[in-house]
């Protein structure tokens, strides 16, 4: 079962660019799955797809370009390469066929790492990076029932132009719910989704770490004792939605602070965290080191730590909201920071908007828990907007110009 992704039309409207193309995001996204299916709707035009697992190509293209290029580039008009990380020389090797042949070339890979290193810095001005994710909710919704995703894309929010709760009746809201519940439980990846019991699911994602660790981790950086890495990405995962501690999570891996912060950047780098850092103006008020930690897939996360429960039987329930909040952000394109002052009053989420406009984000099991935000960021931040995103309950009216909307 094929599910369209967003991203898809995005590759179509550049492909008359003249620009490289890369599709970059974490493993068993559906890059490929995606590629393929734009490489198949060139039903007329002469066009090659090759993959960089095939050592054959590989070798041929580092180590004999002109050939590769005879072969495969001279002759098409669209070459399609994928798991292009595996090039070690691949960005000075793409300058040349992009400077030389006339021929459209999209690549895509795994690791951010290996593309900014490897292939952007010889190709500026030259290429176009899109980002690629596991499914968004709206792209899970199209797999479960695609009435529902409709809804969704009509009532989606823009924080830009904002409006109070969707009109929905109590059995959309009930099966939205249920639907966004399972989509934190088990998450976006499109095979997990696909699954069709929850034994499944957890084989896929397990199959997926694996899969991380004997790849990515190996490969990459060459790591024989990765028992101290998967201590540090466990750690990380039962600490979603905290301000993360450098020294605590150094004595749990047994990494020097020099190791810790590489591998901090390794893991945001491969798509299997981020850590968001303090919004601030004011250094005397506000905290402006510590960082916070989120998961890009909650699945992912979920089988980390073992817990597949539902949320009313979890006590990181409220995290695992953040958590899921903070994936829709970015899979939207939205960058956020959070907020906390000196005396722990804090903020969830705040994401600029442009035009020193700010969203202030509460995320809130039930609506009933939104709290006014604090007065000393209201003092200070007049130019934010209030808002509550609640999974339980439903609000009349706008209290204290507070904006409450369902997380789903």
């Amino acid at each position: 079962m094929y599910i369209k992704r967003k991203i898809e039309d995005d590759i179509l409207g550049y492909l008359k660019r003249r620009e490289i193309l890369a599709i970059v995001g974490p493993r068993q996204c559906g890059k490929t799955t995606v590629l393929k299916k734009v490489f198949e709707s060139l039903k007329t035009e002469k066009k090659i797809f090759l993959n960089f697992e095939d050592q054959e190509v590989l070798s041929l293209f580092e180590n004999n370009i002109k050939r590769f290029a005879q072969l495969y580039v001279a002759s098409n008009k669209y070459v399609f390469i994928d798991e292009f990380q595996y090039a070690k020389q691949g960005g000075k090797l793409l300058k040349y066929l992009y400077d030389t042949y006339e021929t459209k070339i999209l690549i895509s890979g795994s690791s951010a790492t290996d593309l900014t290193i490897k292939a952007i810095r010889f190709l500026v001005g030259r290429i176009f990076v899109l980002q690629m994710y596991q499914f968004d909710f709206y792209e899970y919704l199209l797999s479960k029932d695609a009435s529902y995703a409709v809804v969704y894309e009509k009532e989606k929010i823009d924080l830009k132009n904002s409006k109070q709760s969707p009109l929905l009746s109590v059995e959309e809201m009930l099966t939205f719910r249920k639907y966004y519940e399972d989509y934190l439980t088990f998450g976006g990846y499109p095979q997990v989704v696909l699954a069709s019991d929850e034994k499944t699911k957890r084989e896929v994602l397990k199959n997926i770490y694996n899969t991380y660790f004997l790849r990515d981790v190996r490969d990459i950086l060459g790591l024989i004792d990765d028992y101290k890495l998967n201590n540090l990405i466990k750690a990380l995962a039962l600490q979603i939605g905290n301000m993360i501690e450098s020294s605590e999570l150094a004595s749990i891996s047994e990494f020097s602070f020099p190791t810790l912060k590489k591998y901090f950047n390794f893991l945001s780098k491969t798509y299997i965290c981020e850590f968001i850092i303090p919004f601030f103006t004011n250094k005397r008020k506000e905290i402006v080191k510590n960082r916070k930690v989120f998961f890009y897939d909650t699945g992912l996360r979920n089988f980390i730590v073992d817990d597949f429960r539902p949320l009313s039987l979890r006590t990181d329930a409220g995290a695992l909201l953040e958590n899921g909040f903070w994936m829709q952000l970015v899979k939207n394109g939205l960058k956020s920071q959070y907020w906390r002052d000196k005396n722990q009053n804090e903020i969830d989420f705040i994401v600029e908007l442009g035009q020193q406009k700010l969203a202030a984000i509460e995320i809130k099991s039930s609506s009933r828990k939104c709290k006014a935000l604090p007065a000393i960021f209201m003092k200070d931040y007049k130019n934010a907007e209030d808002f509550c995103f609640y999974l339980n309950g439903e609000v009349s009216g706008n209290e204290n110009n507070k904006k409450f909307l369902p997380l789903f």
